[in-house]
C-alpha cells in the first residue's frame, strides 16, 4: 500500500493547520542546509490520516524526490513487528512469556554470564536462571550489539562478525546459535541493554510457528494489513524507489553510505527480526493504526482484521521493567546524553512513564521506537495520535530529530 491519502480535515480531529506548517518548515530547513537528503512525515488522529508532509530527495545524486511510494530502511522499527508476531503466537498458546528460550533454541540451554576480565580473556559464571521469552521482548536478556563499543562482550560480537551485519552465509538459526556462545553482559532480568534479543525472538517465532520469519510476517501481519511494500529487502523492480542511505560528513551535509545501504537491494540470508525490514510510510501507518485504540476499532484490529486482542496490546504497552523503573535507572544508556529519562520498556516498545524528566512534551503511556537511520514512530493512545517520520541518515544520534518532532507535533494539537 503506497498511497497516503489524507482522510479528514485536520481541524475536525483537533489539529491546527497553521501550526502543522511549523513542523514542515522546521524539517524543511534540514533539507535546505543539507543535513538531511529528504524525509516523509505522517500524522494520524483518532484512526484517520490527518497530515502528510514530504521534502527533499530519496536520491540526491540522481535528483529523485521523496514520494509517497519511497521505500525506507526501517532498521529497528522492525522490532515492534517481530514483537507483535511473538504475541500472536502467545495468544495461540504456542509460547509463554516465561518459556526458556532453550525450548526453541537448544544452544541457549547453557549460557554463561560475563563476570570480569577482557574480551581476550573473560571470567564467566553460569546464568542464575534461563533466558526467557520475556527477557527477549524487554531487552533484559543480557545480550548486546557489537556496535555499542562500551563492554568487552561487545568486542567479542565484533570479532565474531557482528557489528553492522552478520557473518556471511549464516542464516537466522546459525546466527542465534553463535549469539548463545557469547557471554551475557549480566544475569537475565538484572538490567536493560539494547541488543540482538529481537533477532533471537524472530528465531523463536520461526520454531514456534513452523514457518520462516518472512513467511510468518507475510501470512499473519503484512498481507492481512495490506502492507504490500514491507519485506526483508527491496525487490529488484522496487530498487528505484529505495531511498539512498547517507551519513553526515565534515561539511555538516551528507555523503552516500552505499557499502552498508546496498544490503537492502537483495534478499538477506539472515532474516533479522531486529532490523531487517524495508517499508513505506503508508505501510507503517497501517501498522501503527492497528495498534491504536479508537472507538471504532479497538487496539489490535484494523479494517475488521484483528491481529491481537486489545488486552494483549494493552499488556504490551505496560512498563515491564522491575519496580516500574525507567531506562535511565535500570538500563545501559545508548548515548552519553540519554534520551530515556522517564521512559520504561514494554513488550517490544519504549513506554513513556512521565514526560517531565525528559523535558519534552508527551503523554504517559505512549509507545515508541526508532531506527538506526533516524526514522521514528510513536502511538499515543490517550490522544488518539499516531506519528511516523522517515529519513535515511545513519546514525540516528546525529541530530535531535525525535525530540524536536515531538515538541512540534504536540503544539499543533488544539483539542
Amino acid at each position: 500500500m503506497t498511497e497516503l491519502t489524507i482522510a479528514v480535515d485536520p481541524a475536525d480531529v483537533g489539529l491546527d493547520k497553521e501550526r502543522l506548517k511549523r513542523i514542515d518548515a522546521h524539517f524543511a530547513r534540514y533539507v535546505e542546509d543539507g543535513r538531511l537528503a529528504g524525509w516523509l512525515l505522517t500524522i494520524g488522529r483518532h484512526g484517520h490520516l490527518a497530515h502528510v508532509a514530504r521534502c527533499g530527495s530519496r536520491d540526491l545524486e540522481a535528483g529523485l524526490p521523496v514520494t509517497d511510494d519511497t521505500l525506507w530502511r526501517i532498521y529497528s522499527m522492525t522490532k515492534p513487528i517481530t514483537s507483535v508476531a511473538a504475541m500472536i503466537l502467545y495468544e495461540e498458546g504456542r509460547l509463554a512469556l516465561t518459556d526458556p528460550v532453550s525450548a526453541f533454541i537448544p544452544a541457549f540451554a547453557d549460557v554463561r554470564v560475563y563476570d570480569g576480565g577482557s574480551d581476550q580473556k573473560q571470567v564467566t559464571v553460569p546464568a542464575a536462571e534461563p533466558v526467557r521469552v520475556w527477557h527477549l521482548l524487554t531487552h533484559t536478556s543480557g545480550l548486546t550489539y557489537g556496535f555499542h563499543r562500551v563492554h568487552p562482550v561487545d568486542a567479542l560480537y565484533r570479532a565474531g562478525g557482528f557489528e553492522w551485519g552478520t557473518p556471511p552465509g549464516a542464516d537466522l538459526a546459525q546466527v542465534c546459535d553463535l549469539y548463545a556462545g557469547f557471554p551475557l553482559l549480566f544475569q537475565p532480568g538484572a538490567e536493560w541493554n539494547y541488543s540482538v534479543a529481537t533477532d533471537v525472538l524472530g528465531r523463536v517465532v520461526e520454531v514456534a510457528s513452523g514457518q520462516r520469519l518472512d513467511e510468518f510476517f507475510a501470512d499473519r501481519i503484512l498481507r492481512p494489513l495490506g502492507m504490500t511494500d514491507t519485506a526483508f529487502g527491496a525487490a529488484p523492480e522496487a530498487h528505484p524507489r529505495l531511498a539512498v542511505l547517507y551519513r553526515p560528513n565534515s561539511r555538516n551535509t551528507v555523503s552516500r553510505l552505499d557499502e552498508l545501504g546496498q544490503a537492502a537491494l537483495r534478499p538477506p540470508r539472515m532474516l533479522s527480526g531486529g532490523g531487517g525490514l524495508v517499508s513505506s510510510a503508508a505501510d507503517y501507518d497501517r501498522f501503527t493504526q492497528m495498534l491504536l485504540h479508537t472507538d471504532a476499532s479497538p487496539a489490535g484490529e484494523l479494517d475488521g482484521i484483528r491481529l491481537l486482542g486489545p488486552r494483549t496490546v494493552g499488556y504490551m504497552g505496560r512498563n515491564h521493567l522491575p519496580g516500574n523503573k525507567d531506562l535511565e535507572t535500570f538500563g545501559r544508556p545508548l548515548y552519553a546524553e540519554s534520551p530515556f529519562r522517564g521512559v520504561g520498556f514494554g513488550l517490544g516498545f519504549a513506554v513513556l512513564l512521565d514526560p517531565v524528566p525528559g523535558k519534552v512534551i508527551g503523554t504517559a503511556g505512549e509507545l515508541s521506537w526508532g531506527g538506526a537511520a533516524s526514522t521514528t514512530f510513536w502511538i499515543d493512545q490517550a490522544e488518539g495520535l499516531t506519528v511516523s517520520f522517515f529519513t535515511q541518515l545513519l546514525p540516528s544520534s546525529t541530530y535531535p530529530i525525535r525530540p524536536q518532532l515531538r515538541q512540534l507535533v504536540y503544539q499543533a494539537l488544539t483539542s
